[in-house]
């Protein structure tokens, strides 16, 4: 009886497109992989956007990759968890987030935000700061400060 084996083998950084131009990949002599390719049945998975629990058109990154196959399964990604929030509306009633705009109320003082803010998704999201601002005005609250890093 012979075994069938399977190999997993995940390449960070490394796509598959057509395209020559400004592709390395293509461009570069890759004999085994030619090899395999050639003589071994293959799969190529998308490695962005809802595939892997991210917005259409947000490009994933190892990290992402990585959470999705290990679960075998699409893992949303906080980016999409807090926009989804957002959307919903139970941002807005975030009690950790409306205890903090209370208390400076309360107090007289100001609210302070510190964080990443950029509109490129991996880390941080420019949509989601915005939101805390609009939460705050909504709650009658003035006073906000923004610190970013960027």
């Amino acid at each position: 009886m012979s075994k069938n084996l399977t190999m997993l083998i995940i390449m960070d950084g490394f796509g598959i497109s057509c395209n020559e131009e400004g592709n390395a990949v293509k461009c570069a002599k890759t004999p085994v992989l030619d090899n395999l390719f050639a003589t071994r049945p293959y799969t190529l998975i998308e490695a962005s956007g809802r595939a892997v629990g991210l917005p259409d058109g947000q490009m994933g990154n190892s990290e992402v990759g990585h959470i999705n196959i290990g679960a075998g399964r699409i893992v949303d990604q906080e980016l999409m968890r807090i926009t989804r929030t957002i959307e919903n509306g139970e941002f807005f009633e975030n009690k950790v987030l409306c205890e903090a705009i209370e208390h400076a109320k309360a107090n007289g003082s100001a609210l302070h935000t510190y964080g990443l803010i950029s509109p490129g998704g991996v880390h941080s999201h420019t949509d989601h700061l915005l939101a805390i601002v609009e939460m705050a005005k909504r709650k009658g609250l003035d006073r906000v400060y923004v610190h970013c890093f960027m």
